[in-house]
């Protein structure tokens, strides 16, 4: 039996295919190069797969990534943890526990998702360098923990206004508190919102490169800078950048895979109401 799909779909799969094989070209050009000897990597050959393969650049560019990849998993995951739980907070007032002009200042607070890196360097780095937090871990952390807290606290907000008023009612009259409702009710309905918070923030911070460079010494640079480090100077080993970008981008790309689908119905759990 055959079955006969109308042209409009057609057209519409095979220009998903094309986009997708496009996407994809610089992934297979990574792949093939950090696959090939130094040697054999040249400009007209760099669409060619590798004549012998040579899996030993990524066991170098791992030996040489691995002070960089502990600064990063250090950093992302303090600065993913803070902010999160910071910003689950922040929802929980802005959304059960509002105060006179909590609107203008919920305003004023989301004003710092607009606001580009770039921006803020200067004034970052006078603060940091002001209490002494500069050149190390802790000082980027507490950067992007700031940054992260409107992104993460519109999350929660959107997400805990779905949570019926009548739920911290009972609560309430029962006995319970800020903190006792926040850690028994709220808290508990969570685990969608700091899904996709954690995603979220991970990402960012993990891929984050200008901060990485000008707020860190040599010795706390993150993954970014020492992936940029393996391509600088006149001659290069593309080998190695490329071979250093696969493990770079490898936690992410996990993380995604695993937790992909939570991401999604975390983002729509927070979407509707009902």
């Amino acid at each position: 039996m055959t079955i006969k799909l109308p042209f409009a779909q057609i057209a519409l799969y095979s220009v998903l295919i094309l986009l997708a094989i496009a996407y994809l070209l610089p992934v297979h050009l990574t792949l093939i190069t950090s696959l090939k000897y130094p040697g054999d990597i040249s400009l007209p050959q760099s669409w060619q797969l590798p004549p012998e393969v040579n899996f030993s650049s990524f066991s170098e560019a791992l030996t040489l990534l691995k002070p960089n990849i502990v600064n990063s998993l250090i950093l992302t995951v303090s600065a993913t943890f803070f902010s999160t739980v910071l910003g689950s907070l922040n929802g929980y007032v802005f959304s059960k526990w509002k105060f006179p002009g909590s609107e203008i200042v919920f305003t004023l607070f989301l004003f710092g998702m607009f606001i580009p890196y770039q921006v803020i360097l200067i004034p970052l780095f006078q603060t940091l360098k002001a209490i002494n937090l500069y050149g190390g871990l802790p000082g980027l952390v507490l950067a992007h923990v700031v940054y992260g807290l409107p992104i993460t606290s519109l999350i929660f907000r959107n997400f805990y206004a779905q949570i019926p008023d009548s739920l911290m009612e009972s609560a309430t009259l029962d006995g319970a508190g800020f903190f006792s409702i926040y850690t028994r009710i709220i808290f508990p309905l969570s685990i969608p919102g700091f899904v996709v918070t954690s995603l979220w923030q991970f990402t960012q911070v993990w891929n984050e490169f200008l901060w990485g460079i000008c707020l860190t010494r040599h010795t706390s640079n993150p993954i970014t800078v020492g992936l940029a480090q393996l391509a600088g100077g006149q001659a290069v080993s593309w080998n190695l950048p490329m071979a250093g970008s696969i493990l770079a981008a490898l936690p992410v790309l996990m993380l995604y895979i695993i937790l992909g689908r939570y991401f999604i119905r975390g983002l729509l759990a927070g979407s509707v109401k009902g």
